[in-house]
């Protein structure tokens, strides 16, 4: 018999300072990136997901947002050790989810097909992680106050 199991996405507002800080901080000194490496936008926040089981099956979003807005998820790899290493372009995974309410009282929008694909991708690396981190980026009317988000799933009980 299956489950269904609700994760929601949490803001990490540490790795988020720290990733700001060390934007600000090439800035200041007039530096350039690495090669490659993805510094955190001003619209961007890090979020977290923590899996409390492994083997999972995607099922569905739950994404409330704001009467007009746009918001774009977009997950890094298990290779990104965020208290090691800087994050790189390459470790940010495709497809990325892309929700958005462009009117008033609209129903919420996404690209099915890549949200589908974007669910299906993060169970598969939940049975390798138990922490995964992501980056919501916030367009249109919305941030981190205003949006609730999180991703279901089913279980084997």
């Amino acid at each position: 018999m299956s489950s269904e199991l609700e994760l929601s996405f949490r803001p990490d507002l540490d790795l988020t300072e720290l990733m700001r800080q060390r934007a600000q901080s090439l800035q200041q000194r007039g530096q350039k990136r690495q090669d490659g490496e993805r510094l955190l936008r001003p619209n961007e926040t890090v979020y977290q997901l923590d899996f409390s089981k492994q083997s999972l099956k995607f099922s569905r979003w739950s994404v409330c947002l704001p009467d007009i807005a746009r918001l774009t998820i977009t997950a890094t790899s298990q290779l990104w050790t965020p208290d090691l290493t800087n994050l790189m372009n390459r470790q940010l995974l495709e497809p990325a989810g892309v929700f958005w309410r462009g009117e008033k009282d609209q129903i919420l929008q996404c690209y099915d097909a890549d949200s589908y694909e974007f669910g299906e991708r993060i169970a598969e690396l939940a049975k390798i992680r138990k922490v995964m981190y992501f980056l919501f980026a916030f367009g249109e009317g919305c941030n981190s106050e205003t949006v609730n988000c999180s991703i279901i799933f089913t279980t084997d009980s």
